[in-house]
């Protein structure tokens, strides 16, 4: 059987968060109510002039640099012509032979090593609106348009035919949704759509490329590795049987776990692409660019690295920390008041972000600050690990410090060895079936000792003094 390369090109369409439009200053909020966040030149209404939304050039700049792109000194915006109900003006203000960005890579790791993926260009356009079928059953045969998304700023990342699995895909796809976030020009939301992705895919020999398809309506990343793994043995059964594959866009099916034919692949010609004439050439100053290059933060891959060495974090812990900014940064906050990297790494990692999964990082009560106090209560043995949990998710509800929550709700644990000796002896005396079965060399039943001590001082007791006075206890018992 025929062996085939896989090539895979990405086409990453990335919304900014920019608190107005790309060429007008119609709000950006999502969840808005339909066709409330619009105008007469987001709508394309005749006689209105697009006026260019300085933060979104800068945001995609810092992107680009970031991904280690080349930002072309002069840039300029065209026309791409098509009809589709969402696109106000029948045409959508893009950039096509003179864009903001060439060049530049992702890194990933691909069989244990690692692999740059080559970006060709990065553009910014504008993004069209959102058609909406089915949704209200009184007009179950009628679609709807909502034009708020209309002229929202987005950036397009290409990368070239570089990546040669799905896997390759989603570690990509990972990788550049991480920076992104870190730079902050975007939440990457795929749910709201600020974060949408086409690829295309073809089947060849080493050096050749075949007949590439574009694959659409792929709404997560895992969605992204199904649909092009369905799309590959598709194409591959063609070609087994000595088909040809089709040029066209095709959509992955969610339910169905296939890709059906939507229409022929369009070429740029079809687009008949012209420069705009409303808007003059981009003319991107040196200085500009060595200003907004140095208001970029420490990016995922060097903060990991740094996690490691300057922390002394195993590879996971670090990887885990650094998966989000926002994470990151409060670790290193805790940190700086409690200096013991990994038991902070411990809590981060664990409860912490437990709890952090049902809330906004903005809107936490619970400063590192206070994390700090509540893990220096646990070192000093004031709070067993269990009650430590407890009293960490009533800060999360609260606010309130540890100390505070310790005093109020009496949780301190008791690690007077005077009070504890004489819990111990009730303990040994209540259970002589347990006692019994530990002098015939069952392990288990000093676990079952030590539990009855600790529900007897409901949690409270020091979990090492309780097992070694028990321990003990058994022993004298013995002789």
């Amino acid at each position: 059987m025929k062996e085939y390369k896989i090539y895979i090109g990405l086409e990453v369409h990335v919304e900014l968060s920019t608190q107005s439009k790309l060429f007008c200053g119609c709000k950006t909020k999502f969840g808005a109510a339909p066709n409330t966040q619009t105008c007469p030149v987001c709508l394309g209404l005749p006689g209105v002039l697009p006026v260019i939304n300085r933060k979104a050039v800068e945001y995609t700049i810092i992107t680009a640099l970031a991904l280690n792109s080349r930002i072309n000194k002069n840039c300029r915006f065209a026309r791409k012509n098509y009809y589709y109900p969402d696109l106000p003006k029948n045409y959508q203000i893009s950039q096509y032979e003179e864009p903001l960005a060439s060049g530049g890579w992702v890194e990933i790791k691909a069989n244990g090593k690692t692999k740059k993926i080559g970006i060709e260009r990065i553009h910014l356009e504008e993004d069209a609106g959102k058609l909406i079928h089915g949704e209200i059953k009184e007009d179950k045969d009628f679609s709807f348009v909502d034009y708020n998304r209309a002229g929202i700023p987005l950036m397009e990342i290409v990368s070239r035919p570089e990546i040669n699995s799905p896997e390759e895909a989603y570690e990509y796809l990972v990788n550049l949704r991480q920076i992104v976030r870190y730079l902050g020009v975007s939440d990457c939301n795929m749910e709201e759509g600020s974060l949408r992705c086409d690829a295309n895919i073809s089947l060849g020999e080493e050096n050749r490329m075949g007949t590439k398809t574009e694959l659409k309506n792929m709404n997560s990343f895992k969605e992204i590795r199904e649909g092009l793994r369905a799309e590959i043995k598709r194409q591959y059964e063609l070609l087994s049987r000595g088909e040809k594959v089709i040029q066209e866009t095709r959509v992955w099916d969610p339910k169905k776990k296939k890709t059906f034919s939507m229409r022929g692949k369009e070429e740029a010609h079809d687009y008949r692409y012209f420069p705009e004439p409303d808007l003059p050439p981009l003319f991107i100053d040196k200085s500009w660019v060595e200003r907004l290059k140095a208001i970029i933060p420490e990016l995922p891959q060097e903060r990991f690295n740094r996690f490691i060495h300057q922390y002394g974090l195993p590879e996971y812990d670090a990887g885990v920390l650094t998966e989000s900014k926002d994470i990151a940064d409060y670790f290193e906050e805790c940190v700086k008041f409690f200096p013991k990297p990994k038991m902070v790494s411990n809590w981060v990692m664990g409860d912490f972000m437990r709890l952090v999964k049902k809330e906004d990082m903005t809107k936490i009560k619970i400063s590192p600050a206070s994390t700090a106090d509540l893990l220096s209560e646990v070192e000093k043995g004031t709070l067993s690990t269990t009650m430590a949990k407890e009293v960490m998710e009533e800060m999360f509800k609260t606010g309130k410090g540890a100390s505070q929550i310790i005093e109020e709700r009496g949780l301190k644990q008791i690690s007077d060895e005077e009070s504890l000796d004489k819990v111990a002896d009730e303990v040994v005396k209540e259970n002589p079936k347990a006692v019994k079965d530990w002098q015939k060399g069952k392990s288990q039943a000093i676990k079952f000792l030590v539990g009855q001590l600790m529900r007897k001082t409901k949690g409270k007791a020091n979990p090492q003094l309780a097992n070694k006075l028990i321990e003990k206890k058994l022993k004298n018992l013995s002789g």
